[in-house]
């Protein structure tokens, strides 16, 4: 079925409930099996996905805009779905324990409002190795989240130019740092934690005199500071904000281009925000989360499919000037206006 794909997606955006196959073959008058087959052997992976992105990302990329590429991971629960090496037990840093889903990381190319994945890659707990602090067996990943982080930045480097890449403190490792900087030639910011240790000159990184960049007060300025593993200079930003609950936030950002000022840092960190968005808009609008298929090929072959339905509803942004979640509610409120049409051209039958 050559056109699967995209009767596929189609299925996933105006779907409001799980999506099967059962349910796709009734809507289309597809036969079932065809839709499990296809799910089954076909070969929807990040390939695939930037074979869907790459008209619309060459497109965007010829602009004048600032281009940043985001990377960020997520973690979509899947309690009562087989465990497995994809669907197994992570670490959620925002809950602050562990959940049983997939963990993936996204690729996501931002200019001029519009977001586009340009790759994916899913955490494969494929190892089994024993906690030192319970003794016990535990999932363990032969590829890290770095390791995928740096080999994904590489083929985006290698399909289209990009001025930032923007990442949380979660991959700003030295190593990440050299394959940006030294490696691609190319500038990056991003979120460090409190704790980490910079040099205020060249000549203190040489006299090994470092302090924690929490104990910096620079106001809203940029400070050349200096990494030990690092032979470049980085601009440090220091961002404090207010919280929902009044609380005081503080966020370090590291920027490896040092003719920028203050503000422009903040502005363009401020757009790896579109990767959250992007993960809930995948979600809530199509489907990732809402089929139930049991094994490792359909699972993730449904996930990128996904991944491809929230390509098309951006670009229908885009022609629409709706967002994702206005044109979700609008196609939600058709299908419930034909719901009601049906049921009162049901009540009026005659019974014979």
């Amino acid at each position: 079925m050559d056109n699967f794909p995209d009767l596929y997606t189609d299925y996933l955006i105006s779907s409001s409930s799980y999506t099967t196959a059962t349910g796709m073959a009734s809507l289309l008058s597809i036969q079932h099996d065809k839709i499990t087959r296809e799910l089954s052997t076909g070969n929807y992976d990040s390939k695939f996905l930037w074979k869907q992105a790459k008209p619309y990302v060459q497109e965007m990329t010829q602009s004048m805009d600032t281009i940043v590429l985001s990377f960020d991971d997520s973690i979509q629960e899947k309690q009562y779905t087989d465990e497995s090496a994809v669907n197994c037990w992570h670490y959620d840093h925002v809950s602050g324990r562990s959940v049983k889903g997939v963990n993936f990381l996204t690729a996501l190319v931002e200019v001029g409002g519009m977001r586009l994945p340009c790759g994916v890659e899913f955490i494969k707990k494929d190892m089994w190795t024993i906690d030192p602090k319970t003794g016990r067996e535990k999932r363990k990943s032969r590829v890290t989240k770095n390791e995928l982080f740096r080999k994904m930045l590489r083929e985006c480097h290698g399909k289209f130019l990009f001025d930032y890449v923007l990442v949380d403190s979660w991959f700003s490792s030295m190593a990440n740092m050299k394959c940006c900087k030294k490696e691609l030639n190319t500038d990056f910011v991003m979120a460090l934690k409190s704790n980490r240790k910079v040099a205020l000159s060249l000549e203190d990184k040489e006299n090994k005199k470092y302090i924690r960049i929490e104990t910096l007060q620079p106001g809203q300025q940029t400070v050349e500071v200096w990494f030990e593993e690092l032979d470049f200079p980085l601009l440090l930003a220091k961002q404090v904000f207010k919280n929902e609950n009044d609380t005081v936030g503080e966020l370090y950002l590291a920027c490896s281009d040092l003719n920028v000022s203050y503000d422009q840092i903040t502005t363009i960190y401020k757009k790896r925000w579109g990767v959250e968005e992007f993960h809930k808009s995948i979600k809530s609008n199509t489907g990732f989360a809402k089929s139930p298929t049991k094994t490792i090929k359909t699972q993730t072959n449904h996930y990128v499919l996904s991944i491809v339905a929230y390509i098309k509803l951006e670009f229908l942004k885009q022609r629409t000037k709706k967002n994702h979640f206005a044109m979700k509610a609008q196609i939600y409120l058709a299908a419930q206006q034909a719901a009601y049409a049906e049921l009162q051209k049901l009540s009026t039958l005659r019974v014979a």
